[in-house]
């Protein structure tokens, strides 16, 4: 009931904007922007209205307003705000945003437009956004921000309080606080609660951590938010080579981070190919994309798998004779077929999700690749058995159960081990690990498993022939 209200409340709200609109009366939308809840601004902006009427709603907002909703868009919606505002206007909102957050806004940009944007910012600003582009992508000193606080270990708690009133407003954050010495190098943290609470004229070397979690600028983006989130952390420290620290990077750009793993992994599994370099524009690239946009990433894997099974008829079509002689041999072609794609499937699940979460770790392959032989050859044991009895008992058939439940060991402790053994050679290769991985496996298990299974049946049911 709660949330039917809420839903009821949004929508009186967007009605009464669009009848504004409608009625050309700009001082009272403007009015009833003003006392809006965020939440219900936010709502606005995403619902239906055109790019000109959005961008109408969002220029009505007060400063501080406009800057709050624009950071909790998504991208595709932020880059459509930009593209219909005045270039001066946009810099003005890109000029607003945290570095970090800027630096990703302006990759998903045209590069003519993110340069003329570029161009547009403050010294200090641009100086900023420069440093964090000059980083790798996918690593550490690509997403965090310079914006953060530090102390020194011999302030006591009433100066280090004082500094953070002058300086929290510029700041993404003033919760994690970190102790350096005059060159800048990492030698504690504290959070604020402990400087809240520790008692007046003691100093910060008495009260701070000294075992500080930090990672380097080059770290991979993943194993950041990995760390955030093992530590249950609201920030963490970036240090150069020298430990100097040099950015933070914080819950909520790990929340993004995990986010965009997960749609990559979602798409990559649906087997949709990456030519837009980001997941944002993949996604926009689905929904509103042309048709020559669509069909580039929808179709590759489409066309591996078309290839794969145009292979697999082949194989079928040379065993003819002996389809032809047992007809119902052919009964349990689709069991070995989709048999060997789920063990492949759930293979390449563990595998992916162990390498993004630490626990399988690629100079331990073969161990792991061991007891993956081991769990695809049980489970294709357990399954054969059983499928070949029952084969037996309803064809009356004793070498056409043995031959089905070979071919299912077979197929199942192949396709167990192709679950590793592709998206390692695929991230070897500096490919998607996840993306190649469903078509292939699919196409070399189902080649081998019905070539096993037909020569098994040729060999063992040749007096039938």
């Amino acid at each position: 009931m709660k949330q039917t209200k809420k839903q009821a409340v949004l929508s009186n709200f967007q009605e009464q904007i669009l009848a504004l609109i409608e009625d050309k009366d700009v001082r009272t939308l403007k009015s009833l922007l003003a006392e809006a809840e965020e939440m219900e601004v936010l709502y606005v902006i995403q619902s239906e209205f055109t790019r000109k009427e959005k961008a109408l709603i969002f220029r009505l907002l007060t400063k501080d307003n406009a800057r709050r909703v624009f950071e909790q868009l998504d991208t595709g919606l932020q880059r459509e705000l930009l593209e219909s505002f005045t270039d001066k206007y946009a810099a003005e909102v890109i000029e607003e945003l945290d570095p970090d957050d800027r630096v990703n806004l302006l990759e998903e940009l045209p590069a003519s437009f993110a340069k003329k944007l570029m161009g547009m910012l403050s010294p200090e600003e641009r100086r900023v956004t420069n440093l964090l582009l000059g980083y790798a992508e996918d690593t550490a000193g690509r997403i965090m921000t310079p914006k953060f606080i530090t102390l020194r270990r011999d302030m006591d708690v009433d100066t280090a309080l004082a500094k953070i009133r002058r300086q929290a407003q510029d700041k993404e954050t003033i919760y994690a606080l970190y102790v350096t010495d005059e060159h800048k190098r990492l030698q504690g943290v504290l959070t604020l609660k402990e400087l809240l609470i520790a008692p007046q004229g003691v100093k910060i070397g008495d009260i701070m951590c000294e075992a500080v979690i930090k990672v380097e600028t080059d770290s991979n983006r993943r194993e950041v938010a990995k760390a955030l989130k093992d530590f249950d952390l609201l920030a963490i420290p970036v240090v150069d080579r020298e430990g100097l620290i040099v950015g933070i990077v914080t819950i909520d750009d790990a929340v993004d981070i995990l986010e965009e793993e997960a749609t990559d992994h979602i798409y990559d599994k649906a087997g949709l190919a990456n030519f837009t370099g980001s997941e944002t524009s993949r996604s926009e690239v689905l929904v509103n994309g042309s048709l020559w946009a669509i069909w580039k990433v929808r179709m590759p894997f489409l066309i591996i798998t078309l290839v794969a099974g145009l292979a697999s008829g082949l194989i079928i079509d040379g065993f003819e004779e002996t389809l032809q002689a047992i007809a119902v041999v052919a009964v349990f072609i689709p069991i070995i077929m989709d048999m060997g794609g789920n063990v492949g499937t759930q293979s390449t699940t563990v595998f992916v999700r162990g390498m993004v979460l630490g626990q399988i770790q690629a100079k331990k392959f073969w161990k792991h690749l061991g007891k993956e032989f081991t769990v695809g050859l049980s489970i294709g044991v357990i399954v054969g058995t059983v499928t070949g009895v029952i084969a037996w008992v309803w064809q009356g058939m004793p070498m056409l159960g043995l031959a089905v439940g070979l071919a299912l060991v077979t197929t199942s402790t192949l396709a167990s081990m192709l679950g590793f053994i592709v998206p390692f050679v695929l991230m070897k290769l500096k490919f998607d690990s996840a993306a190649g991985s469903s078509p292939l496996i699919t196409s070399i298990k189902d080649m081998v498993g019905l070539t096993v299974y037909f020569v098994l049946v040729t060999t063992l049911m040749s007096n039938m022939m």
